[in-house]
């Protein structure tokens, strides 16, 4: 899972594996760590659920959980489309955006990067 956090933004892009595992139970998540203790690191958590009734997300202990209601994960699952967002509300003039996507291939290799598991980049004919 790729994160991207930029102001009030939240962005996941899972690669095929990672949204096949979602299909099947639900869940996902990755880490980052930022030290050899246990306690220091992040999580982030994509969760579906018939209790979601939008896209939102908490942020507790160190985890942030962005849940989805079922419906709108199964059809990203089962069908063609990249993505889908939602905004949660944050009080008075605050906003956090949310956007999921399948992640694509690059269309430009960078070294250090693969991208074994990566969905096929659309654009990858197109390219000269």
């Amino acid at each position: 899972m790729k994160w991207r956090i930029c102001g009030n933004s939240l962005r996941l892009r899972l690669s095929r594996s990672e949204v096949a595992r979602f299909g099947e139970v639900g869940c996902v998540e990755d880490a980052v760590e930022f030290g050899t203790e246990p306690g220091r690191r992040l999580v982030c958590t994509l969760q579906s659920s018939t209790d979601f009734h939008s896209v939102a997300a908490q942020y507790s202990n160190n985890r942030i959980t962005v849940q989805v209601p079922t419906q709108l994960a199964k059809q990203w699952v089962e069908t063609d489309q990249v993505g889908f967002n939602g905004e949660q509300a944050l009080g008075p003039d605050r906003t956090l955006r949310l956007l999921i996507e399948k992640d694509f291939a690059c269309l430009d290799a960078r070294e250090g990067d693969t991208d074994d598991d990566a969905f096929p980049n659309p654009l990858q004919e197109q390219k000269c």
